[in-house]
């Protein structure tokens, strides 16, 4: 073979190899790409949490470090399921739309399941929560239900879900059982809601049960839960991407677990929580 034959051989050669190359990128790449986009899942037995911390006691940040019944959870959750975790702030109205951005894994945020939620992200229920009526110690009422509402001046936080219901139930049932309607007062935020009612501005109140317990705790004895039944529940879940099916089978696996072992409903039991329904979709 001449000189020139073996160049043109081995060039012939490694045109053949880049080729090769170029072809087992290809057919590699694609693996790598689902690969990066499960990073934080089961690939490398880290989960990544977004939740909004502004909304104790759910979660909030304290010292830099976010704390409340949701990171509790997501601890207790990534110990079942042998997994670090990490918990990201974000805003609220985001958290979905950096669910899909691939930005974390899960979102757990005292979410509530919603038709609308649901439509965008798989949701798994984790808990169920209630609301709870407030009144000061010294105004000496005891409403233990909303029907008892009637006649009363309130103070709620704008927004809330109870709200819609507390109006439709003034009109429905206190109007026409000559009880008297609700007045319902609005409020940014629960702080104003607490500081009316403490100021004899309202009567009464309404929050998030475990919300309402955390600022009965902390006010001294000044506020009262006088509601003593279930009021208006709501399932909360955690919000998995849809085509997340392992990460979706595995959290619904931690969470059996969690209930077989007892963590789940001392967890709920510590922060005036209840059982979920097995689906709430």
């Amino acid at each position: 073979m001449s000189y020139l034959s073996q160049i043109c051989s081995r060039l012939t050669g490694v045109v053949l190899a880049a080729g090769l190359a170029s072809a087992l990128v290809a057919l590699v790449a694609p693996a790598r790409v689902q690969a990066a986009a499960e990073t934080g899942t089961l690939s490398d037995g880290h989960l990544k949490v977004a939740m909004a911390a502004t909304y104790p006691p759910f979660e909030s940040v304290q010292s830099g470090k976010i704390v409340g019944s949701d990171p509790d959870f997501g601890n207790l959750l990534a110990k079942q399921l042998g997994m670090t975790v990490s918990f990201e702030d974000a805003k609220f109205s985001t958290l979905i739309l950096g669910l899909t951005a691939h930005r974390y894994d899960a979102i757990i945020s005292g979410m509530y399941i919603t038709p609308e939620r649901t439509a965008q992200a798989a949701a798994i229920p984790y808990a169920q929560t209630s609301s709870a009526i407030m009144v000061t110690a010294a105004s000496g009422l005891k409403p233990k239900k909303p029907e008892d509402l009637c006649g009363m001046h309130i103070g709620i936080v704008s927004g809330t879900v109870y709200l819609t219901k507390l109006r439709e139930l003034s009109a429905s049932y206190c109007k026409s059982s000559g009880k008297g309607e609700i007045n319902i007062s609005e409020y940014p935020t629960t702080a104003e809601a607490i500081q009316a009612m403490l100021s004899n501005n309202v009567q009464a109140g309404m929050q998030v049960a475990n919300t309402a317990y955390a600022l009965a705790a902390k006010s001294n004895g000044r506020i009262l839960i006088s509601s003593t039944d279930v009021i208006y529940p709501q399932v909360i879940g955690i919000y998995v991407r849809k085509d997340n099916t392992a990460l979706i089978q595995t959290i619904t696996k931690g969470i059996d677990g969690m209930k077989q072992s007892g963590a789940l409903d001392k967890w709920l039991k510590d922060n005036h929580l209840y059982m979920a329904p097995a689906s709430a979709n």
